[in-house]
């Protein structure tokens, strides 16, 4: 019976391990096929073209282009290698400037050749319409509507995916933004970690130690949004005095919470790792006539490097994907930070605030899992580097 029992017990521990890691991987490839999912989606808007007057020889447009166009930013044709012709835009909601309602007919079954009449008279006019609407004796050119590239995804300067015609799908802004807060949250919380890890496991006495050590863990337990309304309370508007800036949301609002919020990790595992230095070693190096400070400079933290190196890093990783507390104090402003003073906005942040509104299998919602890839191999990186340190240390101390 008792051999039974312990082979039941195997099985399910065994079948219990075999269903954790097959829906872990399905997990992240289900992520991995909605995120690359993007790169089928097209530049132009589904179902729409962009119509040009058939003397145009523009062929291709990048997203960009095309909302510069859109927005006035270019006025001439020249910058798009034609000729110098004022751009003349079209959409559908400017119908009502150029054609009557008996022009147009009852149930506007004109409109798509009033519209290719109307780009062909203009040469300089780009038309967005539905690709339905146009007839195909019109006569008119049209932009290649090509698939979205990796480059401008993974490079692109600006993030607009509710752009019309052309989503823009920059995440640069974004992984700019979450690199540099996370940058300096650990600049922030790395002195001051040490140091108190110091304290804890050198200097304070056993009932010091016995007091503040469940103080700083049960800091890991306070809810993100808690830190998020201690910032927005406390922080946000103390840098908006100190500096003079219009706005306390900025980058070094959310690194100062991502710093209170890894500091308990970095605390917690640095000072494991210095209780953990073999006694013998502190007592060899007071023996050679080594003070209390030179021996915890020169011996304990040296041999509890890896130890402390992956408080570090851990803290690193939980600076990098912390989402609430860095949606309530950073701004959320998608674009490359050029100050720590700016706001920014992060792709936990993005992730959030965006995926109820985007409409599900569209452009925007694939954007988002991709963002999710991106951060899952940060994340897998970070935990690469918690390994080999560890790793190292045990190799060390073996």
């Amino acid at each position: 019976m008792k051999r039974v029992l312990e082979h039941a017990v195997r099985w399910l521990l065994t079948a219990s391990g075999f269903v954790t890691s097959a829906v872990i991987l399905l997990i992240i490839g289900f992520l991995f096929t909605e995120g690359a999912g993007l790169f089928r989606e097209h530049v132009i808007e589904e179902g729409y073209v962009l119509a040009l007057n058939r003397d145009n020889p523009v062929k291709e447009m990048s997203a960009a282009e095309i909302k510069a166009v859109f927005d006035e930013d270019i006025v001439s044709w020249k910058d798009l290698g034609w000729k110098d012709i004022p751009v003349e835009t079209f959409r559908l909601e400017d119908i009502g400037r150029y054609f009557t309602e008996a022009e147009l007919g009852p149930q506007y079954e004109h409109a798509g050749s009033a519209i290719a009449g109307l780009v062909s008279s203009h040469p300089g006019m780009i038309a967005f319409v539905p690709e339905s609407m146009i007839p195909q004796e019109a006569g008119l050119n049209f932009i290649e509507d090509s698939t979205i590239s990796f480059s401008e995804v993974i490079a692109g300067p600006e993030w607009f995916p509710t752009a019309t015609p052309a989503p823009l799908f920059g995440m640069w802004p974004l992984l700019a933004g979450t690199l540099w807060v996370s940058l300096f949250a650990i600049l922030i919380a790395l002195p001051f970690g040490i140091s108190i890890a110091v304290y804890m496991a050198e200097v304070a006495s056993e009932k010091v130690r016995n007091f503040l050590k469940p103080v700083i863990e049960l800091l890991n337990g306070i809810p993100s949004v808690v830190y998020g309304f201690f910032g927005l309370i406390v922080i946000v508007p103390m840098l908006q005095r100190v500096f003079g800036l219009p706005v306390g949301e900025s980058g070094l609002a959310g690194s100062l919470v991502l710093a209170i919020m890894a500091l308990p990790t970095i605390v917690t595992v640095a000072e494991d790792a210095m209780r953990n230095c073999p006694r013998s070693l502190r007592e060899a190096s007071l023996a050679l006539g080594a003070t209390k400070w030179q021996t915890i400079s020169k011996v304990v933290i040296p041999s509890s490097m890896s130890g402390i190196a992956s408080g570090v890093v851990l803290g690193i990783g939980r600076a990098v994907g912390e989402t609430m507390a860095v949606l309530m104090v950073t701004g959320n402003a998608a674009v490359v930070p050029t100050t720590i003073l700016e706001p920014l906005r992060t792709i936990p942040a993005t992730i959030a605030a965006e995926l109820g509104e985007a409409p599900a299998g569209g452009a925007h919602y694939q954007s988002l899992f991709l963002l999710g890839v991106i951060l899952f191999f940060i994340t897998f990186f970070i935990n690469l580097c918690v390994e080999f340190i560890s790793s190292r240390g045990k190799v060390r101390n073996s």
